[in-house]
């Protein structure tokens, strides 16, 4: 009996896999390109003399640029409180089954939203060609009190209305897609509960909506900061135009342009920030770990551990159960 054939024994392991990695040859010269465009950047600010580095640290802290520096802080804060307290209020007022009232905000909107803020700064300036006095009365009747428009709203109040009231149009959308975003059976459970429209808004809905309000809210926050230089053309001494006024005396434009702009990098890098942190509170309902903050980032570098573990939510008054979702560094 003729005996089959057999091939080489096999031991049963399948052959190791050579893996040959990805090649990315567009990635490096990408990077050749960056690192090569960055040095020359580099090396024209450096060199370049009409950069004038001595000047700009000579107007930096300069009290012309902090008195103007104050005063964009202020135009910021004040113009989103007012943004955000009206754009609440015309939300909820869009949103209602009145149809004057949702009329009324989305008129509003449609207005504010349609036509260029630096027009409106104008506009709220020369307010008093309009009505050159303002009176609180009886309507079509007598006049209890009045007083000059022009004294009533001065360079700075015309500037706060107007980016204020502008960006009151904007927040409403904002808050309007938060609100929509919660779900409708929360309203519904609210009110089977017996809570009035007034309550169920303040306490249940706009918790919840504020996750995803918070957001774009920080970015109208930095934008707003920057729009403010806008009402230099009210003639407001603001951080911009402190730097116009020094500039057209001294004829060093790119100096002052540049100490400007470092002014407005910084501002905007410390609301940015803070935009993170406010993002990461408010997200710790809708995620199980939150996301590891920069400092425990640049712990992990230095510990050898490039990503280090998100931070487990702990819920106060919650009982301890021994499972996290990870470790905190």
């Amino acid at each position: 009996m003729n005996s089959l054939h057999k091939g080489p024994a096999t031991t049963g392991r399948p052959e190791a896999i050579k893996a040959v990695p990805v090649r990315h040859p567009g990635r490096w010269v990408g990077a050749a390109v960056i690192g090569v465009l960055a040095a020359m950047l580099i090396h024209a600010v450096f060199t370049n003399p009409a950069f004038k580095w001595d000047v700009v640290g000579q107007y930096l802290f300069d009290d012309r640029i902090t008195h103007g520096l104050v005063v964009t802080l202020e135009l910021t804060a004040l113009a989103m409180v007012m943004g955000v307290a009206g754009g609440i209020l015309l939300a909820v007022m869009r949103l209602s089954p009145n149809p004057l009232l949702s009329g009324t905000a989305w008129v509003y909107i449609w207005v504010f939203r349609g036509t260029p803020v630096l027009v409106q700064l104008v506009f709220w300036n020369f307010l008093g060609v309009l009505w050159a006095k303002l009176s609180i009365g009886i309507p079509f009747g007598p006049e209890f009190w009045s007083e000059q428009t022009n004294v009533l709203i001065p360079t700075f109040v015309a500037a706060l209305l107007g980016l204020g009231l502008n960006e009151a149009a904007y927040m409403a959308e904002i808050v309007r897609g938060g609100i929509q975003s919660v779900d409708e059976g929360q309203q519904e459970a609210s009110h089977a509960l017996g809570m009035s429209r007034f309550a169920t808004m303040r306490r249940i809905i706009l918790p919840q909506a504020m996750r995803v309000i918070i957001p774009p809210t920080g970015n109208e926050t930095i934008s707003m900061l920057k729009t403010t230089s806008l009402v230099s053309v009210i003639a407001l001494e603001e951080l911009f135009r402190a730097g116009q006024n020094i500039y057209s005396r001294n004829f060093q434009s790119i100096p002052l342009l540049i100490v400007v702009s470092l002014w407005y990098l910084f501002l905007t890098s410390i609301l940015t920030i803070g935009q993170y942190y406010v993002e990461r509170y408010y997200a710790r309902g809708s995620n199980r770990a939150l996301p590891p903050t920069p400092l425990q980032r640049i712990r992990g570098l230095f510990r050898g551990n490039p990503t280090p573990p998100a931070a487990p939510v702990v819920i106060p008054g919650a009982p301890n159960t021994g499972d996290t979702g990870g470790t905190h560094s």
